[in-house]
């Protein structure tokens, strides 16, 4: 077993309401290797909240506690701003759900992808440019040249996303975490968004955090699924055996998809119970020895 290159334990993410103390995230615990892990659930679940904690993006008055936290052996739990500064982008980036709201509007592409090389990696323009243009090739982008002088709202969303995806691969992180990142694409671009991914996912030797609500997406392209529920993980499982859950929260996700080979007049709606929200995991007796990094 080697030493997974990102370690969380009993992360919890929490907001001050009038109503009182509201948990994001409860207990979240997990590992992560050299593989694609899906993170799965409905919204609101904590997915994208358990990715932004992981990088120091959870801003007061929300707060970010856990037993541990460690990058590469290397504890990140509430770093100062200035270590996750280092951090962010060189060793973990993150793709956000929607270009349209990540990309800057009055910067062309090319501008962006470089400040955000240099910022991490250094080196003159040059370099950089040279840098933009080879990951703008690397996401099946024709004409680099033309899209480095193009604004934002001048690109598709299908090409807006894997702008973003090379620019947050430039400067050759350790793990990327990819929010959604097909969400907003149709089926043909969805598919080759995906098929850029794991090519460079793999080429690199990375990790991957992949949050989706896509169950059908994440057993064909993950090797491993966390299922969320109310802030917590319910279920892991080896992506290929999804369809074999045997939580009941999993199970109804499932049985609420359509199917083409055997179609039905009305889905079935989740039946959802009180003791989800506790600690499924013990439960449900579906408790299982956290996997290792491999």
């Amino acid at each position: 077993m080697t030493e997974p290159m990102l370690s969380v334990r009993n992360l919890h993410v929490s907001f001050p309401t009038r109503q009182g103390v509201f948990e994001a995230v409860r207990g979240v615990s997990f590992d992560l290797g050299r593989e694609r892990l899906g993170v799965v659930g409905e919204s609101g679940s904590g997915k994208s909240m358990t990715g932004r904690a992981i990088l120091g993006l959870v801003r007061p008055p929300g707060q970010v506690r856990a037993d541990r936290m460690d990058l590469g052996g290397q504890s990140i739990l509430n770093l100062p701003e200035r270590g996750m500064r280092k951090i962010r982008g060189s060793r973990i980036s993150m793709v956000m759900q929607d270009p349209k709201f990540s990309l800057n509007p009055v910067m062309t592409i090319g501008d962006q992808i470089i400040e955000a090389y240099r910022l991490h990696a250094g080196g003159g323009k040059a370099a950089a440019r040279k840098k933009a243009l080879e990951m703008l090739k690397a996401v099946q982008i024709r004409d680099p040249e033309r899209v480095m002088d193009a604004y934002p709202h001048e690109v598709s969303g299908g090409m807006g996303q894997r702008i973003m995806i090379a620019m947050m691969l430039a400067p050759d992180p350790e793990i990327l975490i990819a929010d959604e990142p097909t969400s907003a694409l149709d089926v043909s671009v969805r598919t080759e968004v995906l098929n850029i991914m794991d090519r460079l996912v793999r080429d690199r030797g990375m990790g991957l955090i992949f949050i989706s609500h896509d169950l059908n997406l994440v057993a064909q392209f993950c090797d491993r699924v966390l299922i969320m529920y109310a802030g917590r993980v319910v279920e892991t499982l080896a992506a290929q055996d999804l369809h074999n859950a045997r939580h009941p929260y999993t199970q109804g996700l499932l049985n609420s998809l359509p199917r083409l080979d055997a179609p039905v007049d009305r889905l079935p709606v989740l039946q959802r119970q009180e003791n989800w929200r506790s600690d499924p995991l013990i439960d449900q007796g579906l408790e299982t020895e956290l996997p290792k990094g491999v």
